[in-house]
């Protein structure tokens, strides 16, 4: 073997090594809830999650609970509702002593930015039926498994709404797909967070669903089992500092929340 040959495998093990997950350095990794990918993506751009950044891994809660109960790689986990943050905790999944409530937030029905409909919760499903048309369906994440879904079940059941409106509702995987719905105009209305409302400009918020309608919208945020150290701890203080609250408030999220536990 030649040397220039045994010096090309040398250097491509220490880059193996050096990549690799369990690399001294290594970032973080962050399972967070799909809603809140506008304001972690500008906290990591902007270097308040630490450098390198930690890696970002979004989608429904339920979907990354299972995950995190299945030993997937994640340091930090975001709950978008209490639910799943508890199932974690009866699997043994995170350390119960770091966790806390990191945020809130409101749900909203939304339509595309030029939509002229106007819809009065207080009136029942009668004008939701009638902005949605005659083959129009209402863009809503999974109401079994999905915090954003099960809260809007909620309310709609609470405002007499539900049986009326379920046969045209066009089910998503998460909260951000049911936005994406309506953004690509699939959709006439959704149901999303007022959060995800803020981060598109693409379309506008109809009404705000009253909040004793459903469970109040908490945000838990935990470090995983097994990885309870410092950098997991600083990026749970930084998540809790003042300048994410600020972020947080700017992409619509309510971070009074914390004072709930």
């Amino acid at each position: 073997m030649s040397r220039t040959k045994r010096f090309a495998i040398g250097l491509a093990a220490v880059l193996a090594l050096l990549t690799a997950p369990w690399a001294i350095g290594a970032p973080a990794t962050i399972f967070a809830a799909a809603s809140l990918q506008p304001a972690l993506d500008q906290m990591a751009h902007e270097g308040l999650l630490g450098t390198p950044p930690p890696r970002l891994v979004y989608a429904a809660s339920s979907a990354l609970a299972r995950q995190i109960e299945d030993d997937a790689p994640a340091d930090i986990f975001i709950s978008a509702d209490e639910r799943w943050m508890d199932d974690a905790a009866r699997h043994g999944a995170i350390v119960p002593a770091t966790r806390t409530n990191l945020l809130g937030n409101a749900l909203v029905l939304i339509a595309p930015s030029d939509s002229h409909a106007t819809v009065d919760l207080s009136h029942g499903a009668a004008p939701l039926l009638k902005a949605l048309g005659k083959g129009g369906r209402l863009a809503i994440a999974l109401t079994d498994s999905v915090p954003a879904g099960i809260y809007a079940k909620q309310s709609l059941t609470e405002l007499g709404m539900w049986k009326p409106l379920e046969p045209r509702m066009a089910m998503a995987r998460d909260v951000r797909a049911a936005l994406n719905l309506v953004v690509l105009r699939q959709c006439p209305l959704g149901i999303v967070y007022r959060s995800g409302a803020a981060s598109e400009p693409r379309v506008k918020v109809l009404a705000t669903f009253p909040p004793d309608s459903h469970k109040p919208i908490v945000y838990p945020v935990a470090i995983v089992k097994g990885h309870d150290d410092g950098s997991a701890r600083a990026l749970v203080a930084a998540l809790e500092s003042a300048r994410a609250a600020k972020i947080f408030e700017r992409w619509g999220f309510d971070v009074s929340r914390r004072k709930l536990r």
